[in-house]
């Protein structure tokens, strides 16, 4: 059987090497030190915000935005429910409610009307909304210009799940840059990566201090260890933020890499009725992490289980659309505004192999064996 051709694998080279090997002769090898510190800058300045604090995790980027907020226990936060579940697990993890919203078929990323209808009804029952938190689905940002005067006008703090959206734009603005505070991830499979990792931004000083105190233990700056708040394990390895400093003088050139394979899609399934590249209308302003289709089983003949079954027996990852979070059973008893969108991208949708380290060889190999399902499909219907 062939090698694995993965979804988004890790794409690190001698840079990254460089970097790590130049911080591992330095002896800083711990959490924190001065390459912590050069990302947390670089990144800064990428984004175009005064602060960022790197994190173990995406996921642990949300949970401090969250808590540094003061969001708690009795408070409902809104969030888009076409995510990873790190995004809901982490308004749990400060004992607030998430409060789910559906999609617009086009992007996958919240419906305006649909967060409209939404807190209309909880702030009229007199519930206690801190926050929304929009997410900027596989790469595309979400509709700020649209969400921004709605979530204002109802006095709540947006926080923003950029963990997929490095290098993305909305109105001419970085992904990360929006809201009180935004979250990128850096897990292995992201468009960089420096293993495990995150970063919290903001353009508020004394959030991103809180941040930070609560990432190093809460511990107080006395000698001796004293603390008076509960804080988290959660600052970057200097290790890790060496490859993410590697990652990101790399990431225009992984961005053109990834939109090379969205354009090879965009051209196979041109003429394939019944197919459509996911939020490929205005998509010059995506980081093209990842490429989906949307497949119409009744124009089609077959569906994306039955794509994905025949790329796998080749070693070649296709996965679905993100599972939408009122439908996870961990979730089953929460509440939402759902209109039905992100549950049809769910059940039509598939995303197939995007990583800008597919070789030549690789993309050859995709390219045939989606010809050969194609012309070897009994259903199949052309128009």
């Amino acid at each position: 059987m062939p090698e694995p051709i993965y979804l988004s694998s890790p794409d690190v080279g001698d840079l990254e090497e460089k970097f790590i090997l130049e911080a591992l002769h330095s002896g800083w090898i711990a959490p924190l030190g001065p390459q912590v510190d050069a990302f947390e800058a670089e990144m800064a300045q990428r984004i175009g915000v005064p602060y960022a604090v790197a994190l173990s995790s995406g996921t642990a980027a949300l949970h401090l935005a969250l808590l540094s907020l003061g969001i708690g226990p009795g408070d409902v936060v809104v969030t888009s429910t076409m995510t990873f579940a790190a995004t809901a697990n982490a308004i749990v993890y400060t004992g607030a409610e998430p409060y789910f919203v559906d999609v617009l078929p086009e992007t996958g990323n919240m419906d305006p009307e649909a967060l409209e209808r939404a807190l209309k009804k909880l702030t009229s029952a007199g519930e206690r909304v801190k926050a929304v938190i929009p997410v900027d689905l596989l790469g595309k940002a979400a509709d700020y210009t649209a969400l921004e005067p709605i979530i204002d006008k109802y006095g709540l703090t947006m926080v923003c799940d950029a963990a997929e959206a490095l290098g993305a734009k909305h109105a001419g603005k970085p992904a990360g840059s929006f809201g009180k505070a935004s979250i990128l991830s850096f897990n292995g499979n992201k468009i960089i990566t420096t293993s495990g990792g995150g970063m919290y931004l903001t353009h508020d000083k004394a959030l991103a201090d809180k941040v930070r105190y609560l990432a190093t233990q809460a511990r107080q700056p006395v000698v001796w260890y004293e603390h008076t708040d509960i804080g988290y394990n959660y600052r970057m390895s200097n290790l890790l933020a060496a490859m993410g400093r590697a990652q990101l003088l790399r990431l225009d050139s992984m961005i053109i890499r990834r939109r090379q394979f969205r354009a090879m899609y965009k051209e196979f399934f041109a003429d394939v009725p019944g197919v459509s590249i996911f939020g490929a209308v205005d998509d010059e302003n995506d980081n093209a992490w990842l490429t989906s289709i949307i497949v119409d089983p009744s124009v089609t003949g077959w569906t994306t289980e039955d794509l994905r079954l025949y790329l796998s027996k080749d070693n070649i990852e296709a996965r679905p659309l993100w599972k939408p979070m009122h439908l996870q059973p961990v979730f089953k008893e929460a509440r939402g505004e759902i209109t039905g969108v992100a549950q049809q991208l769910f059940e039509n949708g598939l995303t197939l192999p995007s990583g800008s380290g597919i070789t030549e060889g690789d993309h050859d190999l995709i390219i045939e064996r989606l010809q050969l399902f194609l012309s070897s499909n009994p259903n199949l219907r052309l128009g």
